[in-house]
């Protein structure tokens, strides 16, 4: 990329000091006009209470969000983007428009959800992987008590870096060529979000979060008009994203799997929502799965179908009738 000269010469020239000078009171007038109209533009627009609180329960009908007055700064500051973009003169306007338009209605919603994650976000779920499930099932697999398919769910995925995380984990552990299968399905409520997870691309300012012999073994450094980038390498592009909304009252058939990741999700939801997300997610937990949430969503007062294993990892509490075939983790 070419640098821009320092200076820059009008192509017309002041005839004397006097003519230079209106012409630079003109234009620092112009500019501190500039800034101000761009500063009225983008300041959050004013949301009144009934406002607000029609927003409130839209959003939580919609994605189980429930967002106390507390949040309405951040509402207010979210959605005023999108009234300048749609060039509307308040909020009743936008939520006449969401309530009609669907796809307004979805991209509100990538507005107001946060995004913020982590590769290999609190170790300790990582650590108690490496050193307890992922011996369990490879004994059980050599004992023929388990299959050699791993299914991982990462629900809440954001930009992608928990499900790449697992995914360099489990590929250098359970490779194919030892007839290991590995799939891991990612969600979340975000286009934004999924659209950076599936292009699997990220500031290279990300590196230190990811252990050394991961990041040579998995991930790509950009070079030329990447240069402070890195890019997942194709073995652990084993990550399928789609969009699921956590509030439906229904998931699509994903299936079972051997690990579910809902991790710092479910404290964007009310008590009742919790309970009826954790409903649905048990019901895609294998035989011996896990759960894992945030370390700040305790479930043992919310879910009396979960037994935990450590805090903040979860398993379905056993039934009398159940028989223990392989080692637990």
């Amino acid at each position: 990329m070419r640098r821009s000269d320092p200076e820059m010469r009008s192509p017309g020239r002041a005839s004397a000091p006097s003519a230079r000078k209106t012409n630079a009171s003109a234009l620092a007038f112009n500019h501190a006009a500039a800034a101000r109209c761009a500063l009225l533009d983008v300041s959050p627009r004013l949301i009144s209470q009934k406002e607000f609180l029609r927003f409130q329960t839209l959003i939580y009908r919609e994605a189980g969000i429930w967002l106390s007055e507390v949040k309405t700064a951040l509402l207010t500051g979210r959605l005023s983007r999108r009234l300048r973009a749609l060039k509307l003169d308040n909020f009743s306007q936008y939520y006449d428009r969401v309530t009609m338009d669907e796809e307004e209605r979805r991209t509100m919603l990538d507005a107001i959800t946060t995004n913020e994650t982590h590769f290999f976000r609190e170790p300790a779920h990582f650590q108690f992987l490496e050193q307890r499930v992922f011996p369990a099932w490879q004994t059980a697999a050599a004992s023929g008590h388990r299959s050699r398919t791993i299914r991982v769910w990462s629900a809440g995925c954001s930009t992608g870096q928990e499900p790449y995380s697992l995914a360099m984990m489990l590929v250098d552990r359970f490779p194919a060529d030892q007839g290991w299968s590995i799939e891991i399905v990612a969600t979340d409520l975000s286009r934004r979000a999924l659209a950076i997870a599936e292009e699997g691309i990220w500031d290279a300012s990300k590196a230190h979060e990811i252990p050394p012999h991961y990041l040579r073994a998995y991930m790509l450094r950009g070079i030329g008009g990447s240069r402070g980038r890195m890019k997942a390498a194709p073995d652990i592009r084993v990550v399928r994203f789609l969009r699921l909304n956590l509030n439906d009252a229904e998931y699509p058939a994903l299936g079972k799997f051997d690990l579910i990741f809902c991790r710092n999700v479910l404290i964007y939801f009310d008590l009742e929502s919790r309970k009826r997300v954790l409903e649905r997610l048990i019901g895609h937990l294998a035989p011996e799965a896990r759960l894992f949430v945030g370390h700040a969503e305790s479930l043992n007062s919310v879910c009396p179908a979960l037994h935990c294993i450590i805090p903040t990892v979860y398993r379905q509490a056993e039934r009398p009738s159940e028989v223990k075939h392989a080692p637990r983790a």
